[in-house]
């Protein structure tokens, strides 16, 4: 693996810069959780060719690939990734400007790597409502659209017109927003493996001070109900069937219970938060130990919503 691994590393650095590989990176670097293990090579791809260019040449020479965006609803295990991971980020992140569509409605198209934030903010500059809702979600397009992500009541489907995507063979396809079979949490991304390069989205003319009113008063919510000022991965949990995650999890008296540097949010239950540098194997026992003290109590199964990568830790043999 060591061979195969520094040949990969020859090949992408003849196409790519510096500042875009890295050997031996921690991936608490790249989630919002602050949590995992080092990647034994991180590539921060700027464009389609290059994303082909680096999934063609690891399958080549048999390195197993991770993608990931930016890492918002992502915890990567102490003992790190092997292989190769690709963030699609901040240096894959163009919108394009609104293009008018019949019926009086424009499109806007942007790269996997765009922030949500980005995204609506070249919505509202234009006019354009129907994103409002997606202001403050902490993740990518990328990433919003293979977990179909919403809150207060919208969702990416609502909005979703189209997505390119890629197989990890370097080869895309576009897919409509019919086909990728969205509903809550769930896309058929995660059946075909392929990841998003671009979205377009279909949006109405609007007033922009009422659109960024809508915006302000969602971030606003968020900033009073929940902890966004610690790393987190944001709700931890996926919403069961005909309940909240957080509220159950706060019936059970779990605000505040601690292993190690985790806890459960004192201020919205249905966040684990790594409030006092915690390993990633304190977070993985506190959602064991929520999961088990819910059902125990409850007799309701929560499933995480968080994605959960790479390797444990080697046990230290004294």
């Amino acid at each position: 693996m060591v061979q195969r691994l520094e040949a990969l590393y020859r090949k992408l650095r003849e196409g790519c810069s510096a500042q875009q590989l890295g050997r031996s990176v921690p991936m608490s670097r790249y989630t919002t959780l602050r949590l995992g293990g080092p990647a034994d090579l991180v590539f921060n791809a700027a464009s389609v060719d290059q994303l082909s260019l680096a999934l063609k040449a690891a399958r080549e020479m048999e390195v197993p690939v991770t993608v990931i965006g930016n890492g918002s609803n992502l915890l990567v295990r102490d003992g790190g990734i092997r292989g190769l991971v690709v963030r699609i980020c901040e240096d894959f992140a163009a919108v394009t400007e609104p293009t008018p569509l019949p019926d009086g409605i424009f499109s806007l198209t942007a790269q996997a790597g765009a922030s949500l934030q980005k995204l609506c903010n070249a919505a509202a500059d234009s006019s354009l409502t129907g994103l409002e809702f997606a202001f403050g979600i902490p993740g990518t397009v990328g990433g919003a659209v293979y977990m179909n992500a919403g809150a207060y009541g919208g969702e990416m489907k609502d909005v979703l017109h189209s997505v390119t995507a890629m197989d990890m063979e370097g080869n895309t396809r576009v897919y409509t927003a019919q086909e990728l079979e969205l509903g809550y949490r769930r896309s058929a991304l995660m059946q075909t493996g392929h990841l998003v390069t671009s979205a377009t989205v279909v949006l109405r003319p609007g007033d922009e001070d009422t659109i960024r009113t809508a915006m302000r008063e969602f971030i606003q919510r968020r900033r009073q109900k929940q902890p966004i000022h610690l790393p987190s991965c944001g709700s931890t949990f996926k919403r069961p069937e005909g309940h909240f995650a957080g509220t159950l999890i706060e019936g059970c008296g779990l605000k505040g219970f601690r292993i190690g540097g985790a806890s459960v949010s004192e201020l919205h239950a249905g966040f684990l938060v790594n409030d006092q540098q915690g390993t990633a194997a304190d977070y993985l026992q506190l959602i064991a130990h929520v999961q088990k003290t819910v059902f125990d109590r409850t007799g309701v199964r929560l499933e995480p919503e968080v994605r959960i990568l790479g390797e444990d830790a080697p046990l230290t043999v004294l």
